[in-house]
C-alpha cells in the first residue's frame, strides 16, 4: 500500500511506499554535464574566470538549473557535487582554481602550480554542503594565473546538487 501526502497546492508531496521508501518528487535535485556523452571536448580555450557550460540536463527535479546556475526556490542547506575534467591544462600555469560560486560564498578547490612538464588533462571534485537564501545561485568557474588560455572541458565533467533540509 502507498501513501501520499497531499500539499496544499493538491499536488502529492510526499509518497510513502509500503517497505516506507519515501520519495518527494518536487524535492529540488538536478544533475547536469556539458554535453551528450562523447561529445568532447565541449568547451574550448577556457579564460581565467570564465563559467562552466552545462548544456545537458540529465534530471532537474524541480525546474530549479538553467542557464548554468541553480536558483534556491527556498531558504535551506544544499550539497552541491562537481567532477571537473579539464583537457590540455598549460604547463605554465601559477594557480588553478575551480570554485563553487554561491550568493553567500565560494567553495575553492586550489591547484598550486603545475608539477609536469607537459600540457596535462586534469580532474578535479569538489563537493560543498552550502547554506542558501530562496532565490540565491550557484554555478562553476576556472580561474588561473599564468598560463595560456588553452584549457578545455570534457563532456565527462558533472555538476549536480539537492536540498538537504
Amino acid at each position: 500500500m502507498t501513501r501520499s501526502v497531499i500539499t496544499n497546492t493538491g499536488v502529492s508531496g510526499i509518497t510513502i511506499s509500503s517497505a516506507n521508501e519515501i520519495t518527494m518528487p518536487s524535492q529540488p535535485a538536478f544533475l547536469a554535464n556539458p554535453a551528450a556523452a562523447g561529445a568532447s571536448p565541449v568547451q574550448t580555450n577556457i579564460s581565467s574566470g570564465d563559467t562552466i557550460t552545462f548544456g545537458n540536463e540529465v534530471f532537474d527535479q524541480n525546474n530549479d538549473f538553467a542557464s548554468n546556475t541553480f536558483t534556491a526556490p527556498i531558504t535551506g542547506k544544499y550539497q552541491f557535487n562537481v567532477g571537473l575534467f579539464l583537457e590540455q591544462v598549460d604547463t605554465d600555469y601559477s594557480e588553478l582554481r575551480i570554485k563553487l560560486v554561491t550568493s553567500n560564498r565560494n567553495y575553492d578547490h586550489f591547484d598550486i602550480g603545475s608539477p609536469f612538464s607537459s600540457d596535462r588533462n586534469l580532474q578535479y571534485h569538489l563537493s560543498a554542503l552550502a547554506d542558501m537564501d530562496a532565490s540565491d545561485t550557484a554555478l562553476l568557474q576556472v580561474t588561473f594565473g599564468s598560463g595560456g588560455n588553452q584549457m578545455d572541458v570534457n563532456a565527462l565533467t558533472y555538476f549536480s546538487g539537492y536540498l538537504v533540509c
